[in-house]
């Protein structure tokens, strides 16, 4: 494979003096040398400024970005801004990335003529526990509908931006339109690839765990329940869904339906009592799109009506199967 191809590889950067080095040392040490490293500060209050510099300083391929804070949507679009390559990746700065990852994404983008070329990733707990997401060697190739419809169903594609490498063009439609909100802060990553994988004409996806998905402090899912986080991840499923067209509305409808579950979910396991508030918005979500029911299996109708119906006895059932039945894997 010709090395002629630029890859900007975007790392937005908040607050991560003692993580950033070594996500950037493992984006260095790729095997595919043609490439552009875009450091965007957002605004960081710790020493992440310098060490962006001294990076910089270390490796001309390096691009310093700094501005005022505005979020990680606000940053990847800063520095996709400055980017020069024909593909685009994203990185999270506390994140590592094997070191054949963006050569094997580029190969398989040239091989299948792809529009975005992914991977599976594995995430390493600070106890040294990996789980890998998947792992099975599978090649999956994605024309506009499958790509969509494999993103919002979840079943084997991740819906960061962080294993998957973009042709320019997809980012640049982007660019230069105003359809993300800068306010959202959590599935912003969902969203972007909504927008991207629509105008893709034909992904690849190749199941190997080139990404590695750093876990820090505890629960990656269960720990500070702010309102972004609770609120979020419906609204992006609301927008994706009114966006949504033929096939695809039926699987949007679906993963909203699924997404208002799984919030009230994470409600019931910091304590209901906490969220009365919170729990009642998504309660009153669930019943203003109650004809999508009909959309989903018998055990989310279920659910849907002991949460409208029967919330305390739903309360103490779920306590139960999450503390007896669930496998988490992302915990």
């Amino acid at each position: 494979m010709k090395e002629n191809i630029r890859i900007s590889v975007i790392v937005p950067v908040y607050n991560l003096q003692d993580d950033l080095e070594r996500c950037v040392v493992s984006i260095l040490a790729q095997t595919y040398s043609d490439l552009e490293i875009i450091l965007i500060d957002d605004g960081s209050t710790d020493r992440s400024r310098d060490v962006i510099q001294k990076l910089a300083d270390m490796d001309g391929r390096i691009v310093p970005v700094y501005k005022e804070n505005g979020g990680v949507t606000s940053a990847r679009l800063a520095g996709l801004r400055k980017a020069t390559g024909e593909y685009i990746g994203f990185v999270d700065g506390d994140d590592e990335i094997e070191p054949d990852m963006y050569e094997f994404l580029l190969k398989n983008a040239l091989d299948y003529n792809a529009d975005i070329s992914h991977c599976g990733y594995q995430m390493v707990f600070d106890d040294g526990r990996v789980n890998y997401f998947y792992n099975t060697g599978q090649v999956v190739l994605q024309d506009r509908n499958t790509g969509l419809k494999d993103l919002l169903e979840g079943v084997f594609v991740e819906p960061g931006l962080w294993n998957k490498l973009f042709h320019r063009k997809l980012l640049d439609k982007l660019l230069n339109s105003d359809v993300m909100d800068l306010s959202i802060k959590i599935n912003e990553d969902l969203l972007m690839n909504f927008y991207l994988f629509s105008d893709a004409s034909k992904s690849i996806y190749e199941d190997k765990c080139k990404y590695h998905y750093l876990v820090r402090g505890g629960s990656a899912t269960r720990r500070n329940l702010s309102s972004n986080k609770i609120f979020d991840p419906v609204k992006v499923k609301k927008i994706i869904m009114q966006k949504a067209e033929g096939d695809i509305l039926t699987v949007a409808q679906k993963a909203y339906i699924g997404t208002c579950i799984s919030i009230y979910n994470s409600l019931v396991l910091n304590g209901l009592r906490n969220y009365k508030a919170e729990a009642k918005k998504i309660q009153e979500e669930l019943l203003a799109h109650r004809a999508l029911g009909r959309s989903v299996g018998k055990k989310q109708r279920i659910l849907i009506w002991m949460i409208l119906h029967l919330s305390f006895g739903y309360e103490k059932i779920y306590r139960l199967y999450e503390k007896y039945l669930l496998n988490n894997r992302y915990e």
